[in-house]
């Protein structure tokens, strides 16, 4: 494993010539006025300061990279490949802290607990693992999926974990007695991704029957279904305050939906390639997705424009991230990289 420091932090207390230029494009995208520009640019420059570099490269994978995700402190990421492996790395140094290698097949996604003390992964050996984080041990096997597994999260308590699989069903697992609670079935299609809302009262899916559902978490029973994409749903996430939804696709949109009317609210048309993933930044106001096109795109959500795009993987992006204070970007590819973006 190898990792490289491909950028050096800027110390200069001056905006370098691009920075400038972003937030001044952004501005004058977001902003419809003539005069008065002066008074607004402090706000402004607070909004869109932000400027992601590429921070560090991660190598070790020996094929694919499926998923990435940051721990609670975003001190750790977690990532999962086609080379059977789910790997835990420490984001400050680039350093492996363990390697699992239980799975006998491709793994698909692996996500930390909410305290961050438990790692739980899924792969197309059907099965979902639980690993302890500072020993590396294997804590649990849940078994009941009959066939790949390709998502799977924990409920914001910690107490359960939610799953999807090709065999078109959701599951709920009791993380204390690793038995099965819900078989949620209403998709007609391969589920892609699955993800708890913030308060933990609901669930939603994404689907390559072109779908996005929404379920009750306790009960189990699908609330509503979400309409409008026309491929596959690779990814659907929930915002920071539980009022929307958003969602990538092979339709090559991105979209906002409002939850409790179960509508479009917005639609993001300039991707050029497939959506992989999706997610919300911590302040609800800009999503970032990444997709087959190389690129990484953060967008401002009132605009509905690119902020930001970020370029270095030499082939499709997977996956993505964004650490709980927003301050770097993780994404993964099938180049069998981790990009660290700071």
């Amino acid at each position: 494993m190898t990792t490289e420091n491909n950028e050096k932090e800027n110390v200069s207390p001056q905006l370098a010539e691009q920075e400038i230029k972003v937030i001044i494009q952004n501005w004058l995208r977001s902003l419809d006025i003539k005069l008065g520009w002066i008074n607004d640019f402090d706000k402004i420059v607070v909004k869109y300061a932000k400027y992601f570099k590429l921070l560090k490269v991660l190598e070790g994978h020996e094929n694919i990279v499926n998923s990435i995700r940051f721990s609670p402190d975003g001190r750790k990421i977690v990532s999962s490949s086609n080379d059977d492996t789910i790997r835990i790395w420490d984001v400050s140094s680039g350093q492996q802290i363990h390697i699992f290698k239980e799975h006998s097949s491709c793994a698909d996604a692996a996500g930390f607990s909410p305290d961050g003390h438990i790692v739980v992964s899924c792969a197309d050996d059907k099965m979902i693992f639980l690993w302890e984080v500072k020993s590396g041990k294997k804590l649990m096997k849940f078994e009941g999926h009959v066939d790949s597994v390709w998502d799977v999260n924990f409920s914001p308590d910690g107490k359960y974990i939610v799953s999807c699989s090709l065999d078109k069903t959701l599951r709920l697992w009791d993380v204390n007695t690793g038995k099965e609670i819900q078989t949620m079935i209403g998709h007609t299609d391969s589920i892609r991704n699955v993800q708890f809302s913030p308060d933990g009262q609901m669930i939603v899916s994404s689907s390559y029957d072109e779908t996005i559902a929404l379920w009750d978490a306790k009960s189990g029973q699908r609330l509503k279904q979400l309409l409008g994409h026309y491929h596959f749903v690779t990814s659907a996430k929930f915002s920071p305050d539980g009022q929307s939804i958003v969602s990538g696709s092979w339709d090559k949109t991105i979209r906002i939906w409002n939850i409790e009317s179960g509508k479009e609210v917005k639609k993001f048309g300039e991707c050029s390639d497939i959506v992989n993933d999706v997610k919300y930044f911590p302040d609800g106001q800009t999503i970032v997705s990444c997709s087959n096109d190389n690129k990484i795109c953060l967008w401002d959500i009132k605009s509905q424009h690119v902020i930001q795009k970020l370029e270095g993987h030499s082939h499709w992006i997977t996956g993505i991230d964004v650490s709980s204070d927003g301050s770097t970007i993780a994404s993964c590819s099938y180049d069998n990289t981790i990009r660290i973006w700071r």
